[in-house]
């Protein structure tokens, strides 16, 4: 017999697994336990990694040394960006801030290629167009990949002086239906009913 504590635990931990999440996503259980993928939360993590492993680190509330952020863009295309792309150089954009760093939208031609419906992008090779006056200590850069229904994403902090990498990481995960529609796809219709729900409550099947 189960104790009523440990009862009232496990019924908690189920609730939270019922109330939905992205980690089931692409997996057998997907159409019964997983959830959409919070973006804000994926931007504050890739900003958080990024600036605490930054070397050597940044230095905030120092308006004179801003940081840059720059839209994602198509790993295979460096040309083309999508809503994701934009969305997360936004959502990245917003995190430096909270954290205490300065971020400068840069509009000037010589130092950002700008075209209509494809974000800002400043790529590697073009740190070295940064003039004088827009001093930056460091410039988000970032690339994505799609296979399927993974997501795979590359950002870096990079120094747009030497061009030398700050701080890196890696990431990927399973696209939902929101995420998908910003890149214009859609799941298979046999994809989306990969697990039929159980006829059963689930909590009796365990407590019962």
């Amino acid at each position: 017999m189960m104790k009523p504590c440990s009862r009232f635990f496990t019924i908690l931990i189920l609730l939270f697994l019922l109330s939905g999440c992205s980690s089931f996503n692409c997996t057998r259980l997907e159409s019964l336990l997983g959830g959409d993928v919070n973006l804000i939360s994926l931007a504050e993590k890739i900003t958080d990694n990024l600036v605490d492993e930054a070397l050597p680190p940044l230095i905030p509330r120092h308006p004179d040394l801003p940081i840059l952020t720059s839209t994602f863009v198509y790993n295979d295309n460096l040309e083309q960006t999508s809503r994701f792309g934009r969305l997360l150089q936004e959502h990245i954009g917003a995190r430096l801030v909270q954290r205490g760093y300065t971020v400068r939208e840069v509009k000037l031609r010589d130092t950002m290629q700008i075209r209509p419906g494809s974000g800002e992008k400043m790529l590697s090779r073009e740190l070295s167009q940064i003039t004088a006056d827009q001093a930056a200590q460091a410039t988000l850069v970032g690339t994505y990949s799609l296979v399927n229904r993974t997501l795979y994403i590359s950002a870096r902090l990079v120094n747009p002086v030497n061009k030398n990498i700050l701080s890196a990481h890696s990431y990927h995960l399973c696209m939902d239906d929101n995420l998908l529609a910003m890149f214009g796809l859609q799941r298979e219709m046999e994809d989306r009913d990969t697990v039929q729900a159980p006829s059963d409550s689930i909590i009796d099947k365990i407590f019962y």
